[in-house]
């Protein structure tokens, strides 16, 4: 049985870029020591996400380079570790920040590069820079190569980022996450992960976060097995709102098999007449019209 162990690294925030450095691989360190074979941090780790209720030009300066020395610190210690670490940061980039997420392997290769598509334009993240792409690396572990994709917290709400993540290939997506998480906000994970026959874990800051309550989770995206005789409980992991590292342990073997039986996904689709979802000129009717394409 193939069982990935997922650390989802439900921890607050400290003041500054070195202590979140600090704490940061403190919790690595941790996870490690309880045999994970991914590490995820929750959304914008490197502030905290710390960018409402301040001035614009003030915390666009707490951004970090891709290639800089916090981001490099955990690429390192993914080696050191033999774990993958997926850290998140204010990114700088080009006129305006970028909400991102990076994802080393356990040898300390960057795989995936990630920023938010779907940023949260009604609020603070206006003046962020959105990303472009979804992407799907494949994960060395110790499970065996896994299929991986991203997703950052706003992006949950959209059901065409999982499908696209699905249709790349995607067996799992990491979620970021910076909000409360409420049976609405559950249920929109759940959904993706059923729909799309994916597995999806979200970790989100602790309820000592402001306008965070915990609430990390992992959905393995099986919904019926042969041996029972109705649907199953898709949720193998569900965190309080106390800080602290949950892990989860997702069954790889038993996700395949599901994929290659059921008829979810890409299985009985029709594309060809989704045309309206990505056609700009039909103008939705939409009550509010302040989005941008």
């Amino acid at each position: 049985m193939s069982l990935l162990k997922i650390a989802l690294l439900q921890i607050a925030p400290c003041k500054s870029l070195e202590e979140n450095l600090e704490k940061g691989i403190r919790f690595c360190n941790a996870s490690k020591e309880r045999s994970a074979d991914i590490a995820l941090f929750p959304e914008m780790w490197s502030n905290g996400y710390n960018i409402y209720d301040r001035p614009v030009n003030e915390w666009k300066a707490e951004a970090v380079a891709a290639d800089s020395a916090f981001v490099h610190a955990f690429g390192s210690l993914a080696k050191t570790l033999d774990m993958a670490i997926g850290i998140t940061l204010l990114e700088q980039y080009e006129n305006a920040p970028r909400n991102a997420f990076i994802l080393f392997d356990r040898f300390g290769v960057r795989k995936l590069h990630y920023a938010k598509v779907h940023t949260c334009d009604f609020g603070a993240e206006r003046d962020l820079t959105p990303g472009e792409d979804f992407y799907v690396t494949t994960l060395d572990t110790a499970c065996g190569d896994v299929k991986v994709g991203a997703m950052i917290c706003y992006d949950r709400e959209f059901p065409e980022s999982a499908r696209i993540l699905m249709l790349k290939g995607a067996e799992l997506i990491l979620v970021p996450n910076a909000c409360p998480m409420e049976i609405n906000r559950l249920s929109q994970l759940r959904a993706r992960a059923y729909e799309n026959m994916t597995a999806i874990a979200t970790c989100n800051y602790p309820g000592s976060v402001p306008d965070c309550n915990g609430g990390s989770s992992v959905f393995d995206g099986v919904a019926y097995l042969p041996k029972l005789p109705q649907s199953r409980d898709t949720c193998i992991l569900q965190a309080d709102e106390k800080e602290g590292i949950y892990i989860a342990k997702l069954d790889l073997e038993q996700l395949r098999t599901y994929r290659k039986n059921e008829v979810h996904g890409n299985a009985y689709r029709h594309p060809k007449k989704y045309g309206l979802l990505t056609d700009t000129k039909i103008d939705p009717p939409f009550i509010r019209k302040d989005y941008r394409a």
